[in-house]
């Protein structure tokens, strides 16, 4: 919850201020994968409330690291270099997105237990590293 209210503190006093972000120039081809990937990420987000709502907490992990975790690392790797999203970005904004992985399996290994409480105290830490990283950098 208190990054929640830290997320929407930072973004509702940037909504009129000039963007400060850093511009993170992408290949081309890197960018729309790394795009496609943040539209999948924000489905899968929405899936894992959805599940957690619903007290379906072990299916919210399932989903969480299938699909954000550890376990979703590395699917890039078929493609091209300059499709690749992951070496062309600053060490800082890949380090967030290792972050975002991590929190996702941490969450998603409490969830799997049933632990209903544990997953909810664990859930903030899933969008955190999203957070950072949006309010950090731009592709545009």
């Amino acid at each position: 919850m208190k990054a929640l209210v830290i997320a929407i503190f930072l973004l509702s006093t940037a909504a009129g201020a000039e963007d400060t972000r850093q511009s993170v120039t992408l290949p081309a081809p890197a960018q729309e994968v790394l795009r496609q990937e943040m539209l999948d990420n924000l489905v899968a987000v929405s899936e894992i409330l959805s599940l957690m709502a619903a007290g379906k907490v072990r299916e919210a992990g399932d989903v969480a690291e299938s699909k954000l975790g550890r376990s979703a690392m590395g699917k890039h790797r078929d493609k091209p270099f300059e499709a690749r999203p992951g070496p062309h970005m600053p060490p800082a904004m890949h380090g967030i997105g290792m972050d975002g992985h991590q929190a996702a399996s941490e969450f998603a290994a409490a969830a799997k237990t049933g632990d209903r409480d544990k997953a909810m105290a664990l859930l903030p830490n899933l969008t955190s590293a999203c957070v950072a990283c949006h309010f950090s950098y731009r592709t545009r």
